[in-house]
């Protein structure tokens, strides 16, 4: 959970993210927020750059702790700038197969 909130999510650098993707996910990966759907490591990689560009100085941090029930697991996030109250809270439900994410499900809160 953690490495696709800050390695994945929260990582700048193009090249450690697509590494830390094919790491944390399944090829098949399916990534829903209430703006749409992607599929794959490559849709994947240009929503979490979208997400980053449109979000310069901010960081992601981990609020609480993973909960995990069978191959799915919770874990709740801020995001906002570096030091300062977040900007957006949210929490991302995945599935777990083999090892690696297949889907994630990211939920914003208001």
């Amino acid at each position: 959970m953690h490495a696709n909130l800050l390695e994945v999510f929260g990582e700048r650098d193009a090249a450690k993210r697509r590494d830390a993707i094919r790491r944390t996910y399944t090829e098949d990966v399916v990534a829903a927020d209430p703006d749409g759907q992607v599929t794959g490591y490559e849709e994947l990689d240009a929503k979490v750059q979208e997400i980053l560009d449109g979000a310069p100085g901010f960081v992601f941090h981990a609020e609480g702790s993973v909960y995990t029930a069978g191959e799915l697991h919770y874990l709740g996030w801020a995001l906002g700038p570096e030091g300062a109250d977040p900007v957006a809270r949210g929490a991302d439900a995945v599935f777990v197969r083999d090892g690696r994410i297949s889907r994630v499900y990211t939920f914003l809160f208001s």
